[in-house]
C-alpha cells in the first residue's frame, strides 16, 4: 500500500510505516491541484491541517482506503462523503489529550493569579502586590462543555484541587469519577469557570455568543483550548468589558485560518486589538496540544491505528 504524507510529522511515523511494509511518499509543498492530479495512485493519506479534503479531492482519490489526521479532530475532511466512499478515517485525540489538559490548567492558574500581568509589571520596575492579589481555585465549580478525550484529561488534572467539576455533553452517560454530567442550564447556573472541549461542528460554531454568555448566573472565567470559531470574539469582548467574563485564556481564535498555521489574511479586527491589550486575557497560538511528548504520541497513535486496521 502506498501512502502520501502531506505534512511533516515525527520521524517515527515514516520509519514505523516503512518497517510495516508501506511505501511512503512525501509532498509538503505542491498545490492542492497538483496533489489531486496524482492522488489516484495512493491507498492512504497522512495530513495535519494543510488543506481541506473535500468532495472533488475524494472523487479523484479512486484507490483511497484511509485518511490519517495527525491531530484530534477531522473538521478539515468531508467525513460523510469519505465514509460514503468507504474511506476509513483515523484521528489521534489520545495523542495530545494530556498536553491539552495541562495547558488548560496552566492558563486557568495564570489567570487566577495574574501571573502574566505581574510578570510584565516586575520586568518594567513595578512592584505592585495588592493590585495582583490572586484568586484560589479551591472551592470553585468548573464547568466543561464537551467530555471526550480533552475534557476528561482536564477533569483528571483538577482532581488535586478542592473543586466540583461539571460537564455538559450531547452524549448521555459520559460522567465518571472526575466529573458530574449536568444539563446546560445547571452548568450555566453553577459554573465559576467555563472550559471548552468540543470539536468544530454546526452546533459548536458561534456557540459562545452574547445570549449564551448572559445565561450564566454568575460572572465566570473562560478557557478555550478547543476551536476558535466556537467563540464570537466581539461578544466575548463585550462580556470582558462588563465583567460578566472575568478573564479568558484563549489558545484558539475565531480569526485562525483552517490550516491553523496562520492568524490573519486581512487587517487586525477591532475585537482582537482589545484582547491584545487586555491584562485579564492570556493568548497562545494554538499550541495546547503541541508538546514534545504529544508530537511523538500523535504519530504513534496514527501508526498503531493503521497497523490495527490494515496490517
Amino acid at each position: 500500500m502506498k501512502i502520501l504524507h502531506l505534512d511533516s510529522n515525527h520521524p517515527l511515523l515514516l520509519n514505523q510505516l516503512s518497517e510495516l511494509g508501506f511505501t511512503n511518499d512525501e509532498d509538503y509543498s505542491s498545490s492542492k491541484t497538483e496533489i489531486e492530479a496524482k492522488i489516484h495512485l495512493y491507498d492512504g493519506i497522512i495530513i495535519r491541517s494543510r488543506f481541506t479534503i473535500d468532495k472533488p479531492f475524494l472523487d479523484k482519490a479512486t484507490k483511497l482506503k484511509f485518511i490519517g489526521r495527525v491531530g484530534a479532530g477531522l473538521e478539515n475532511i468531508d467525513c460523510d462523503y469519505a465514509e460514503e466512499k468507504d474511506v476509513y478515517l483515523i484521528s489521534a485525540p489520545e495523542g495530545n489529550r494530556n498536553a491539552v489538559g495541562e495547558h488548560a490548567l496552566g492558563m486557568l492558574l495564570s489567570l487566577f493569579n495574574k501571573l502574566n500581568k505581574a510578570d510584565n509589571e516586575v520586568r518594567n520596575g513595578k512592584w505592585l502586590r495588592e493590585e495582583n492579589r490572586g484568586v484560589e481555585l479551591d472551592g470553585k465549580r468548573v464547568g466543561l462543555i464537551g467530555y471526550g478525550n480533552m475534557g476528561k484529561s482536564f477533569a483528571k488534572k483538577l482532581r488535586g484541587f478542592d473543586v466540583e467539576v461539571l460537564c455538559y455533553d450531547i452524549k448521555t452517560n459520559v460522567n465518571d469519577e472526575n466529573c458530574k454530567q449536568v444539563s446546560l442550564e445547571e452548568l450555566q447556573e453553577k459554573a465559576d469557570v467555563l472550559s471548552l472541549h468540543t470539536p468544530q461542528t454546526k452546533l459548536t460554531t458561534d456557540m459562545i455568543n452574547a445570549k449564551f454568555i448572559n445565561q450564566f448566573k454568575k460572572p465566570f472565567w473562560l478557557i478555550n483550548t478547543a476551536r476558535g470559531k466556537s467563540v464570537v470574539t466581539k461578544d466575548l469582548v463585550t462580556a470582558l468589558k462588563s465583567e460578566k467574563i472575568l478573564g479568558a485564556g484563549l489558545d484558539v481564535l475565531e480569526y485562525e485560518k483552517t490550516s491553523f498555521e496562520n492568524l490573519f489574511t486581512t487587517k487586525i479586527p477591532e475585537a482582537f486589538k482589545y484582547l491584545i491589550e487586555a491584562e485579564n486575557v492570556i493568548l497562545s497560538p494554538h499550541i495546547a496540544g503541541w508538546t514534545v511528548e504529544s508530537n511523538r504520541k500523535l504519530a504513534q497513535t496514527i501508526v498503531d491505528k493503521i497497523k490495527q486496521k490494515f496490517h
